[in-house]
């Protein structure tokens, strides 16, 4: 595991100590075949809250681990092995090839929930999962993303297409307008434009369009 990285410290002091754990466990179980370590969602926006937002992480990796590294993983960072101090986490690993490629598609290699306010889950199929959540997630991993571990999250996560961009937030705002929101979330629907205005044309950087909230998360819910 290499050292962390300067952007660490622009994560509120008190879960710096359960992330530098997560990425020991996390470089731990994947080995060289890390990448990137990235801090999304609220983190990543400036809009944390202590006890009512949940720590949201992208991973990247170098190939398809062995589907027994991934569980591995998915055990290491459990609520009940690594106590979470925020609402839960929620952690997506994706690999490099595909991470470094805009894309439309969910495409992760796991997805994990876990904490005191979400339901345990650890998907390792994208079959049936709405892709809206991720293609979000990887806007704002590629223009806000804090890198934990690796080089900056612009790097090792691409942009996705502005097409597919709009067509994932116009799904969000119809999933939270039929009342689907996330359990530890305190946004609402319209916050799906965090990344809006930064995906057009003539846009101003993320910092200066940003209405200050991050987008809604995905479901916590067992799908």
């Amino acid at each position: 595991m290499g050292a962390k990285t300067e952007l660490f410290h622009a994560v509120p002091a008190d879960v710096r100590p359960y992330l530098t754990e997560l990425v020991r466990r996390t470089g731990e179980v994947c080995g060289p075949r890390l990448t990137g370590v990235v801090a999304v969602g609220s983190l990543a926006l400036g809009d944390y809250r202590h006890g009512r937002s949940d720590i949201d992480v992208t991973v990247v990796v170098e190939g398809p681990p062995p589907a027994a590294a991934l569980r591995a993983l998915a055990d290491a960072l459990d609520h009940r092995r690594l106590p979470c101090p925020a609402a839960g986490l929620e952690l997506v690993v994706y690999a490099a090839d595909f991470a470094r490629v805009p894309s439309g598609a969910a495409g992760y290699l796991l997805d994990l929930n876990t904490g005191a306010q979400l339901p345990g889950r650890a998907a390792f199929d994208t079959g049936g999962a709405p892709s809206f959540w991720y293609v979000i997630d990887r806007s704002v991993a590629h223009q806000d993303g804090i890198a934990l571990y690796g080089p900056p999250a612009s790097e090792v996560i691409a942009a996705p297409r502005p097409t597919d961009l709009y067509t994932a937030i116009r799904d969000s705002v119809r999933e939270h307008g039929d009342g689907e929101g996330h359990l530890a979330d305190n946004r609402g629907s319209s916050t799906a434009a965090a990344p809006w205005s930064t995906a057009a044309p003539g846009a101003g950087s993320p910092s200066a369009t940003r209405p200050g909230r991050s987008p809604p998360r995905r479901r916590s819910s067992v799908r």
